[in-house]
């Protein structure tokens, strides 16, 4: 919450902020490329402006599929592969749910963690759902109060008798380790961590942490995350699935600079635990980190549809003469 850096670019640089170290950062083409153990085959692929394609995808590796915006990669890719056998997609479209929603109910976090207030209280875990019987009577366990304008937006104000804490006086008293419900709901991922060293609800804290949501608190509303992280809370869920081929939608969007190498890492760790990572990206340091690039274009709408490269990153930089390789070039060379 505090500004760290005001002026120029040149002084931005010049800076030692997390934004000035990273802002000349390069990632490095992959050397050596982790090599494939089979192929995911796409065949006659002709949804939207795609020309009958062929393509395979190599299995047990990172793969980024890439071009110009409107190239076809995403009807190539959610066209060909969502409903085959281990294939999960990961999106960014928005989380259904209801306003009392967020990352502990979504994840199943909250489970463990009612189970855990039950058990120090010799109470009803149900106490300590917010849509439970626990619950505030005045906003019905959402903390807020909505009102209805009529020809205007609704208002939301905090609710006067809980004061946003969710639950009744009464379920207020009951405490895990000092702490009530209200408060470990309050609690960062980061900070759950710490709380929960152990069991159900701290291998679910962990699969947070590896997707770089630690700074996400526990109750935080679903209705107010990004995109971007609400494309990686659902890889936290599907990562406890077992699935052998991920497939993520421009996961690098929202992402500070800092945390695109912590994307990396991430997709690097599902890739060594056999899995098969699939990114549709535009970001040059994804590209840069692949073991294999699929290529689409050349242009877009109908000049593209078309598969212009494939190969890795280095073959690319070395022999390609698309749009992508000139720009992927030139970053790895700047």
């Amino acid at each position: 919450g505090q500004i760290c850096y005001a002026g120029d670019v040149a002084g931005l640089r010049r800076s030692d902020t997390l934004t000035g170290r990273h802002l000349d950062h390069r990632v490095t083409l992959r050397d050596p490329v982790r090599q494939p153990t089979g192929h995911l085959p796409i065949r006659g692929a002709d949804l939207h402006n795609l020309r009958d394609v062929d393509v395979d995808i190599p299995l047990g590796v990172l793969t980024v599929v890439t071009g110009v915006a409107g190239s076809g990669k995403s009807s190539l890719i959610h066209g060909s592969l969502p409903g085959r056998d281990g294939v999960v997609v990961v999106d960014q479209s928005p989380i259904r749910g209801s306003r009392r929603s967020n990352p502990a109910t979504y994840t199943g976090l909250l489970d463990p963690i009612r189970t855990a207030f039950a058990k120090a209280n010799g109470v009803k875990a149900a106490l300590f759902s917010a849509n439970s019987e626990g619950a505030c009577p005045t906003c019905k366990g959402i903390g807020l109060v909505y009102t209805d304008l009529a020809m205007m937006a609704g208002v939301a104000s905090v609710c006067e008798q809980c004061e946003g804490r969710r639950y009744t006086d009464e379920v207020l008293t009951y405490t895990l380790r000092g702490k009530n419900i209200s408060q470990v709901l309050a609690m960062s991922v980061a900070e759950a961590r710490e709380f929960f060293p152990g069991g159900q609800a701290r291998a679910v804290l962990n699969r947070l942490a590896d997707v770089g949501l630690g700074y996400l608190s526990l109750g935080q509303p679903l209705s107010t995350l990004s995109g971007g992280e609400r494309q990686r809370l659902k890889l936290a869920i599907n990562m406890a699935e077992k699935y052998g081929t991920y497939v993520l939608d421009e996961p690098t969007t929202g992402l500070h600079l800092a945390d695109v190498d912590q994307l990396l890492a991430l997709l690097d760790r599902l890739v060594d635990a056999g899995n098969t990572v699939i990114v549709i990206e535009h970001h040059q340091a994804v590209m840069a980190h692949a073991d294999w690039i699929i290529d689409l274009g050349p242009g877009a709408g109908h000049d593209g549809g078309r598969i212009v490269f494939t190969g890795t990153p280095a073959d690319l930089v070395a022999h390609g003469d698309t749009l992508t390789a000139r720009h992927l070039r030139e970053y790895v060379t700047r």
